[in-house]
């Protein structure tokens, strides 16, 4: 029989657990089952379909209604909506394309797709707060005549709209980045409303039509704020940053502070997707350590303390003729003693007393 003539299997389905002795690599199976938030999927889908619903057709109105009334805030206004509706086409997108299962090259399936939605989202209000930017900055120079009462009422119309679609999205499951997303593009859009609608009315009471593109300079600020927020925090789980409440080498030394653990090395902590961390290391305990206890209790200390369930570690006893290989005279403490027993070790070792990090 051939080295792949085994007995077929379900491939991508079958959870297993590590039965591994020393050295082998064991997997915590602590809340894999499907990683649920406690929202139904199908229920996200509807609520989001709702809130793009509204939006897309108000955004449609309100383009009209900003070209007849020459205001820059309705038409800023409408291009933030529009960000609102592709932020959602992508959250309905990432969440299908999330939910299929890990198969094939894709062993965490493509739950990452909706880090791309908030990467893409992030950046498309960055490029549109640029535009207005400058058509706010040429308006506020040059003004041209604005209809403050159609722009005082559409901008009314605007924030119950806003509302409504907020509170659907609130309904959703907003663990997700993406969902998370367009929930604050609609909440800043909402935001962005009263600013316009007061224009609206200064203009309307007032004839000082420079409030027009000082509306729009409020959006640009908002739109500049959470896109750089969507950019920054999908950045860093594309880029494999530890979550921003979790600082590893606080995490090294929690561990290697928990009898019998000598040595903990290549740690790496890491998001999978929103709300998914992750954590793997090499863990040395002393010769008379039970590596499947220290296992076991590690697991426990990483849920319990950091919220971190999808977890990886291999441990070993630390043995001294591991510890002291090398050339006669050569000088084995230090880093160098993890690359003696793990070829290329990365990121610093952490062992109980003081060390550097």
């Amino acid at each position: 029989m051939s080295a792949h003539d085994h007995a077929p299997h379900d491939h991508g389905t079958a959870g297993h657990e590590g039965h591994g002795g020393h050295g082998g690599l064991e997997e915590s199976g602590h809340g894999h089952a499907g990683h649920s938030h406690g929202v139904a999927a199908d229920a996200d889908r509807r609520w989001l379909g709702i809130a793009l619903g509204l939006i897309a057709g108000f955004m449609a109105i309100e383009v009209v209604i900003g070209v007849l009334a020459h205001s820059l805030a309705l038409i800023s206004d409408a291009a933030h909506m529009l960000t609102d509706a592709v932020s959602i086409v992508l959250a309905l997108i990432a969440m299908r394309l999330a939910a299929r299962p890990a198969r094939g090259g894709f062993t965490y399936g493509l739950k990452r797709a909706e880090i791309l939605s908030a990467q893409a989202n992030g950046l498309t209000l960055l490029l549109l707060a640029v535009w207005l930017a400058y058509e706010a900055v040429r308006r506020l120079l040059d003004p041209p005549p604005v209809e403050g009462g159609l722009v005082l009422v559409t901008a009314l119309a605007g924030i119950v709209v806003n509302i409504v679609a907020a509170w659907c999205i609130s309904k959703a499951n907003r663990t997700s980045l993406a969902v998370e997303g367009a929930y604050q593009h609609i909440l800043n859009d909402l935001f962005a409303f009263i600013g316009t609608a007061v224009a609206g009315l200064i203009v309307l009471t007032t004839g000082f039509r420079q409030a027009d593109s000082i509306a729009s300079l409020v959006v640009v600020v908002l739109m500049v704020k959470a896109g750089y927020g969507l950019v920054r925090e999908s950045g860093r789980i594309l880029l494999e940053a530890a979550p921003a409440h979790v600082d590893p080498d606080t995490v090294g030394d929690r561990l290697v502070g928990q009898p019998p653990v000598t040595e903990v090395h290549d740690l790496h902590i890491w998001t999978i997707t929103s709300g998914q961390a992750a954590l793997s290391a090499h863990v040395l305990v002393a010769p008379e350590g039970d590596c499947h206890a220290v296992r076991r209790d590690l697991e426990a200390l990483l849920a319990k303390e950091y919220g971190i369930t999808h977890t990886t570690l291999q441990v070993d006893h630390a043995q001294d003729s591991l510890l002291t290989v090398g050339r006669p005279g050569e000088d084995r403490t230090g880093s160098d003693r993890a690359d003696s027993h793990c070829a290329g070790a990365h990121g610093p070792v952490h062992r109980q007393g003081p060390h550097d990090h």
